[in-house]
């Protein structure tokens, strides 16, 4: 069985934890892992090998965060724009055998029993061979707006439902046979595409049309669909398109400890508490202080006199709000969007094929950044019209071409790049380069970059256009 694992979303729901360079997939929450890597390692006892669909700057953190659980020869499909769960499968089966069974998996859920979760998987599996689309449909423990519902009879789907108003959700969670829908499911690639091509012909043919003009067909090299065709897809959900129409659907109850990690209320419910229900971290100090969650990774955040509280510390963005209402986060979201603000889409510490950097001091006139650059790995070959750059090497030892010199910057040495000259950062060496960088100039925007020549230009063009 093959694991397609999608990766699309930004999680705004979970900001500022979670933003678009760095959605709450790839944020390590639990025991130093994200919840795509528990995702794999979930998978790896019930599948074969993973399939993973992504956008182009997600790419490169899957990467790396495969390498750290030691998962070699990955494969991969790189939308440019996301379409919604319908088209992205079906990209990821007309790649696949039509007789392959696959498992397809959010990479952003928590579940918790992983030998309940084999035993639903395997009898999906079986239902699966049977030539049924399976869906999961998770037994509800309260009664929840925020998710879709589905009724059944058995493992026969009777109809799906919408998010429902409190009271018709009792009343599901009442009746006892009707599940929160997973986003989960399990099928053969070409009975998925059959039914598509049934119900939602439209998708089915786009998705097809996107699918063959890539260069590479085989889902063991990495597929890249271009902007254009993927432009082309009508957007839609796998529920709309597929599961809500076939007659060949079937639902596997399961209690597998699961959550969707939908808001700071559902990942509140993940942590540790103290005796009075506030978060069980370290950096807390609470007095007369009840039911608060807490999220800091540096600073002492201390609560005095306040109950309910959901408290977000990150570097360069702070949530205070009240349980209950993290709903509203889209809200601010959309706010920091208008104002022009990048708060929504990258953290103060940014992910790049080449390794991170995090900006120190941005102030006008001048911008301070420190840069880990990987070994192996290099920047663009780039200049810039509005600022000049002083490099200082902290550790490691730096290649830097600057204009027609190539030369060699050691620890505790530095090099300068005057405004328009042409310039690039590489790590030829087996540790990480360290570097802080200091841009002076009248305007320091991460737009100003003229990229001459990219090593990972093929990855990432389509997703610039």
């Amino acid at each position: 069985m093959i694991n397609i694992i999608l990766c699309g979303g930004n999680g705004t729901r979970l900001w500022p934890i979670s933003r678009t360079l760095m959605p709450k997939q790839f944020v390590k929450l639990f025991d130093d892992k994200s919840l795509f890597q528990l995702t794999v390692k979930r998978n790896e006892d019930v599948c074969t090998e993973q399939f993973i669909v992504s956008n182009a700057e997600q790419y490169f953190l899957a990467v790396d965060q495969l390498e750290e659980l030691g998962k070699e020869n990955n494969s991969f499909l790189l939308e440019p724009v996301g379409k919604n769960t319908a088209p992205a499968i079906a990209l990821a089966c007309f790649a696949l055998n039509e007789g392959d069974v696959v498992l397809v998996s959010p990479s952003d859920h928590l579940i918790k029993d992983q030998q309940a979760y084999k035993k639903v998987v395997s009898r999906a599996e079986e239902l699966a061979k049977e030539d049924c689309l399976v869906t999961f449909g998770i037994e509800p423990i309260f009664a929840e707006t925020g998710f879709g519902y589905i009724e059944a009879d058995g493992e026969d789907v009777k109809a799906f439902h919408e998010k429902p108003d409190q009271k018709t959700a009792q009343e599901y969670v009442d009746a006892r046979n009707y599940y929160w829908n997973s986003g989960m499911f399990c099928f053969k690639a070409g009975i998925f595409l059959e039914e598509l091509r049934k119900y939602a012909p439209e998708i089915y043919e786009a998705s097809k049309k996107a699918y063959e003009l890539t260069k590479n067909k085989h889902y063991t090299d990495i597929i890249r669909i271009s902007h254009e065709a993927m432009a082309a897809i009508p957007e839609e959900s796998i529920d709309y398109a597929v599961m809500e129409q076939s007659s060949k659907v079937k639902v596997v109850a399961a209690d597998i400890g699961w959550s969707d990690l939908g808001s700071f209320d559902a990942l509140a419910e993940e942590f540790e508490k103290d005796e009075n229900g506030n978060t069980q971290i370290d950096n807390l100090i609470a007095l007369n202080a009840k039911d608060n969650f807490v999220y800091t990774s540096e600073r002492i955040v201390a609560l005095a006199d306040v109950d309910e509280l959901i408290v977000v510390d990150t570097p360069d963005a702070l949530l205070i709000t009240k349980k209950g209402n993290s709903q509203k986060i889209k809200t601010i979201v959309k706010e920091l969007q208008e104002r022009g603000s990048e708060l929504h889409n990258i953290h103060q510490t940014v992910h790049r094929p080449w390794g991170t950097y995090t900006v120190l001091e941005d102030t006008d006139g001048y911008k301070i950044k420190r840069l880990v650059v990987k070994p192996g790995r290099q920047l663009s070959l780039q200049k810039h019209y509005h600022r000049s750059e002083h490099w200082i090497v902290v550790s490691g030892t730096a290649t830097v071409t600057v204009g027609d010199e190539v030369k060699t910057v050691r620890p505790n040495e530095s090099t300068y790049i005057k405004m328009g000259e042409v310039h690039r950062l590489a790590n030829e060496g087996k540790i990480n380069v360290v570097l802080i960088e200091a841009q002076v100039g009248e305007y320091t925007g991460e737009d100003d970059i003229i990229r001459i020549n990219d090593s990972y230009l093929n990855i990432r063009e389509e997703e610039n256009k």
